[in-house]
């Protein structure tokens, strides 16, 4: 029973050392969000086996989208439409999981584990009632081959045994059929470090009662106490190997901050575009009604001039068909924007449009598309210049190749040859009490005798406090140093290995310089684009005017009898083609202008857009004040 109550108290004393010794390695102050430092003894015990919860998935909306309802209606401006969208958008919301998952990779790679890797998709939202999603994959992975065991680690291994064998003599035992019982209580500690060095602690104790009458000690206790340092002379040596996980784990958070930054342009693109459509849409529809307007009012006045016969009933058949054209133009246009409000609202909500208040509100724009007298335009080195700084893709390809990099350490590690030097410290005890079965005699007729405590050593009598005494007096000491060696002769799968990853990483750089390039052509194109876009809109505007000009002068050339109904007719339809040309070419200009800002790395900054309030998705900025409503 004491032995027992020895070993329970020795195991306690061993797991209270350990986990305190876990305990005082502080996680990162990266981690101290997810695993925050513990009050007390017991949570430090129990903490690094308790898992952290994640909080539940948050499908309410910010209370910006309730601010902006008024009777029905969602007034909507630019910088609310952006401010929603970083709020409640889900592709803003999917990708805050990002960073959290990173962070875990950097914790595993922390212990000497491998990296599981992020995949981070990039959606970009549909930028039109007729455009579907597309998306850009973010990937962040480990890499291979051997890594320390950082994390310290305490095993443990309590036997119980009842064992019975038969012997073929009696010399060795006594006994023909020898009973043992054992009990046994081993514990170890093992814990490496980033240099390649690995230390493991034993301590064994065995208890073994048989019924050997050979023995001088019976029951005896044994007690060792074991300390082994392995260092790695090649392959695995040095904080460079064996730290590698954790520098790409760390780069890997930066890509997926890069890749939260990515997603946040293209979010903030696509909402523009979709809000901007809108805007568009709507002055289509104005158009259409203007238009319908014009060909009712014809009608009107031919329905008169044909009741008082100054004109033939047929242009009354011909202006009616005129109004059925242009109602149709104006139907089409009404739905293609409530399409484009669905699509906006349910980009901005992250519960989509399931709320009926948001499903039936209609969305009244408040901003404008603008024209400005004069394009502030850089020169095209400038904005090349400034988009590979700002461009999170390009920084991400960067960050990607120097993790390959860093990999190609861990391969070229692999290559060498597996020299280990060991040192290694036992101390070993034995105890126990005076055999009590009596010494069988060997000569014929001697009857057995009992053994005395003069008849053996007394230096081994005595309990599991005697052999502790034993083991740290060290009376019975072991040592051994050596090196263990194991050189592959072909090594044709390192190599392998190492070939392949260098050719990645060249691979790498070859798609870093497509994608520079690309960005260059992307600006070009950018600045082309915008300089088309407003060529196209001032002469859109000027078709517009003359157009105008060219409906009126008809129409007065008809009420003096100088023209007919059929070239009223193709005036006005002529004004409608050009008045929607202007509202095309305006609409156009507006998505040049946001290409020219993604292009250039600078829709963040054009937008006024703070990246942390984003990522907690509270916007400061309030939402814009709502028209006065006449009543």
């Amino acid at each position: 029973m004491r032995r027992t109550q020895s070993l329970t108290s020795l195991l306690c004393v061993l797991l209270t050392l350990t986990t305190t010794m876990q305990a005082q390695q502080a996680p990162s102050t990266e981690h101290r969000s997810m695993h925050e430092r513990a009050e007390g003894w017991y949570d430090r015990v129990k903490k690094p086996y308790v898992q952290v919860d994640v909080a539940p998935v948050n499908l309410g909306n910010s209370g910006r989208l309730e601010k902006l309802l008024r009777a029905g209606k969602l007034y909507l401006s630019l910088q609310d439409v952006i401010a929603l969208a970083l709020e409640n958008n889900l592709d803003v919301e999917l990708q805050r999981y990002s960073p959290r998952i990173a962070e875990t990779d950097l914790l595993r790679a922390q212990s000497g584990a491998s990296i599981r890797g992020s995949a981070a998709g990039v959606s970009s939202l549909t930028t039109s009632a007729a455009q579907g999603l597309n998306s850009i994959a973010a990937t962040s992975t480990g890499t291979q081959g051997f890594i320390q065991n950082l994390d310290p680690s305490l095993t443990g291994n309590l036997l119980w045994g009842h064992f019975t064998t038969p012997q073929t003599s009696l010399f060795t035992t006594g006994t023909n059929s020898l009973v043992t019982g054992r009990k046994t209580g081993n514990f170890g500690f093992t814990e490496g470090w980033a240099s390649g060095t690995v230390m493991n602690v034993n301590f064994n104790n065995g208890f073994v009662s048989q019924n050997a009458n050979r023995n001088d000690y019976n029951p005896s206790t044994s007690v060792s106490l074991e300390l082994q340092v392995t260092q790695h002379l090649l392959q695995g040596f040095g904080k460079a190997v064996n730290n590698r996980n954790i520098k790409i784990a760390k780069n890997n958070m930066a890509i997926s901050d890069l890749a939260f930054k990515a997603q946040i342009i293209n979010t903030v693109v696509g909402v523009s575009n979709l809000y901007w459509d809108l805007v568009s849409f709507t002055e289509d529809v104005k158009v259409k009604a203007q238009a319908l307007t014009l060909a009712k009012k014809l009608y009107e006045d031919n329905k008169k001039q044909v009741e008082i016969g100054t004109l033939a009933p047929i242009e009354i058949i011909r202006a009616e068909a005129e109004v059925a054209a242009r109602q149709q133009d104006l139907t089409i246009s009404e739905t293609q924007l409530y399409q484009q409000e669905t699509i906006l609202k349910n980009a901005l909500s992250k519960t989509g449009i399931s709320s009926p208040s948001l499903l039936e509100a209609r969305v009244i724009a408040t901003d404008h598309i603008t024209m400005p007298e004069n394009e502030a335009i850089q020169p095209i080195q400038d904005m090349v210049s400034k988009a590979m700084e700002t461009r999170p893709e390009v920084e991400q390809s960067r960050i990607n190749i120097e993790n390959a990099k860093i990999g190609l350490k861990g391969s070229r590690a692999a290559l060498l040859p597996t020299v280990d030097a060991f040192a290694d410290f036992r101390n070993n005890a034995l105890a126990g009490e005076l055999n009590s079965l009596p010494v069988l005699s060997t000569v014929p007729g001697v009857p057995p005798s009992f053994r005395t405590p003069a008849s053996v050593d007394q230096f081994f009598l005595g309990g599991y406090g005697k052999a502790l005494g034993q083991v740290f007096g060290r009376n019975f000491p072991d040592y051994s140093v050596g090196v263990t060696l194991n050189i592959p002769l072909r090594n044709r799968a390192a190599q392998a290995d190492m070939t392949r990853d260098q050719l990645a990483v060249r691979q790498s750089e070859l798609r870093l310089q497509a994608q520079l390039n690309q960005l260059r052509v992307e600006v070009q194109n950018s600045l082309i684009g915008l300089q088309q876009a407003r060529a196209r809109y001032q002469a859109a505007y000027k078709s517009r005017i003359l157009q105008e000009q060219t409906l009126d002068a008809e129409q007065k050339k008809y009420a003096l009898g100088a023209s007919t109904i059929y070239f009223v007719i193709q005036a006005q339809r002529d004004l409608a083609t050009a008045q929607g040309a202007e509202v095309t070419a305006l609409s156009n200009y507006s998505r040049a202008r946001v290409e020219m800002d993604r292009a250039t790395g600078q829709t963040i900054f054009a937008n006024n857009i703070q990246v942390d309030e984003a990522v907690r998705g509270s916007i400061s900025k309030a939402p814009t004040a709502l028209p006065v409503v006449q009543q």
